[in-house]
């Protein structure tokens, strides 16, 4: 499975009073696991920031004249998109935007060339009712540093929202590891084994346990139930 996490600065907040992209920024993910695939561009907004915006992400007029226009990216942007699943936190903020960029230039809406989005507040909110969820907090929470981040950037904010998102969904990433990676690892590949190859085994009642055991101390860990028993109950 391809997914892109993606961010997005703006001018000002309100793409429909003509605020509009200066910054997008995306990281791959195949099958769970970075890539280093990533996409990034600044872009030539032609206005000014507001005031509020410019002291989140620090992208003066000035820096960004000589970056090319959002007409000139698009092209880019559309191939790298494919029809991947992308992740956002609060996707209607930046797909409001996207929309916007790809309406003026009469192309369809960005949702309409991706396969689907997923929204990670949405998620966190569920997971976590009543608590904070920007992604600042959700950097906190889950332990991922963010010590660097002294403005906003969307490249980097889709990195730290790529971690989060592996730390908050919790997935294996694979289950075995690639030959070329083991084999920087450890000197030499392994032989792939096809999925149809493995042979499952039922847990006996000692391992049952302590998989109950594992999931009651993350139970404790978000201060909630973890994902797998929430999966579990709805089920």
């Amino acid at each position: 499975m391809r997914q892109i996490v993606l961010d997005t600065e703006t001018t000002g907040l309100n793409s429909r009073s003509g605020d509009r992209v200066i910054e997008i920024g995306c990281v791959e993910l195949k099958n769970r696991i970075l890539t280093g695939n990533n996409y990034h561009c600044y872009i030539n907004p032609e206005r000014d920031s507001e005031e509020g915006a410019l002291a989140v992400h620090g992208l003066t007029t000035e820096f960004l004249s000589n970056k090319p226009k959002f007409a000139d990216i698009v092209e880019a942007l559309r191939e790298y998109i494919g029809c991947a699943e992308v992740i956002i936190h609060n996707a209607p903020f930046d797909l409001g935007f996207l929309n916007a960029e790809f309406k003026r230039l009469k192309l369809p809406n960005f949702s309409e060339q991706v396969g689907s989005v997923i929204d990670t507040l949405v998620q966190a909110k569920e997971m976590h009712p009543g608590k904070r969820n920007s992604l600042d907090a959700l950097c906190d929470r889950y332990g991922v540093s963010n010590s660097h981040r002294k403005l906003h950037g969307a490249l980097l904010d889709a990195e730290l929202l790529a971690d989060v998102y592996l730390s908050m969904t919790r997935g294996q990433n694979s289950l075995c590891m690639e030959p070329e990676a083991d084999a920087s690892a450890q000197g030499e590949g392994l032989k792939y084994v096809p999925l149809a190859a493995i042979v499952f085994l039922a847990a006996a009642a000692d391992e049952l346990a302590e998989h109950d055991a594992i999931l009651a101390a993350l139970d404790k860990a978000v201060k909630g139930r973890c994902i797998w028993h929430a999966q579990m109950t709805t089920g």
